[in-house]
């Protein structure tokens, strides 16, 4: 099993210290969560299933990509994720731009997590139409998968329009991956038919399990039941390190785990888990 460290859940002045000691450590990944803007309005900022707001207009955002590449620069072999992108909201010139500057400053450390985003607000104040977002990011994930990988690209398509262009350099990792995060039957589609893997919301062993299964139906009715596929985790709680076979079982390749409860805990916290998980760098 892999462990990956949620960073958006200490303070951000944190964020280069939790890096570090992870890296330090032997765990996996560090993820950034993203969002581009709030509005100071709430009537369009009900959190799904809470009814209550999901954020605060005050919170301090950072560029995901380039925070992380200031994290590339002070760690070795961590991955360098987004615990999701909302990659619909630029074009993807720009997105692919920064997590192709990403995966070379990193030495190939970066992993696309990507996702369409539920707060409507944030979409209105960009001037992007949120209810045509998953196919504004279906479209953009194969509009970048071909900068990525293609000497030039032509593109005409429902959302993208432009003549043929050169994009270099291009990423280290080949392919660069791309996951996607969210949990609606369309989010699960789009991990299974587009994507190099799947990123939960926070999980238990029981409530991940029709959302796997329903990915290897959706894997296996796009003819991709054997391609590479990853699929990562947030655990909502772990009850020790028998646990963690049962997650292995249900073919879960990574956890985003928190084992503290208070910023200034993290470090200390994540040195005790991996004493006790095992955690150390892969061969």
């Amino acid at each position: 099993m892999k462990f990956g460290v949620p960073l958006g859940l200490v303070h951000p002045a944190a964020w280069r210290d939790v890096a570090v000691a992870a890296d330090r450590l032997g765990f996996d990944s560090v993820w950034l969560p993203e969002h581009l803007v709030f509005g100071t309005d709430l009537s369009t900022a009900a959190y799904p299933g809470s009814g209550a707001p999901g954020i605060r207009p005050q919170t301090p955002l950072f560029d995901a990509p380039a925070y992380l590449c200031a994290l590339a620069a002070v760690t070795e072999h961590v991955r360098l994720g987004t615990a999701v992108y909302l990659y619909a909201l630029r074009h993807p010139f720009a997105a692919a731009r920064a997590f192709a500057t990403l995966d070379q400053v990193s030495g190939g450390r970066a992993v696309v997590g990507v996702g369409a985003g539920w707060y409507e607000g944030e979409w209105r104040a960009a001037g992007v139409d949120f209810a045509t977002r998953g196919r504004r990011l279906d479209e953009a994930i194969a509009v970048s998968r071909r900068l990525w990988t293609e000497p030039t690209v032509e593109h005409h398509g429902e959302f993208f329009d432009f003549p043929e262009v050169a994009f270099e350099p291009k990423p280290v990792q080949r392919p660069l991956p791309v996951n996607a995060g969210g949990e609606s039957r369309a989010a699960l589609r789009r991990a299974a038919t587009l994507c190099d893997g799947w990123i939960s919301m926070p999980q238990t062993l029981r409530g991940v399990r029709p959302k796997l299964d329903l990915l290897r139906e959706l894997r296996a009715a796009a003819g991709r039941a054997d391609a590479p596929f990853e699929i990562t985790v947030h655990a909502a709680e772990l009850s020790g390190p028998d646990e963690i076979r049962h997650w292995e079982r249900l073919g879960v390749d990574r956890l985003i785990v928190r084992p503290w409860s208070r910023t200034r805990d993290a470090v200390p916290a994540l040195i005790d888990f991996a004493d006790r998980y095992g955690v150390r760098h892969a061969a």
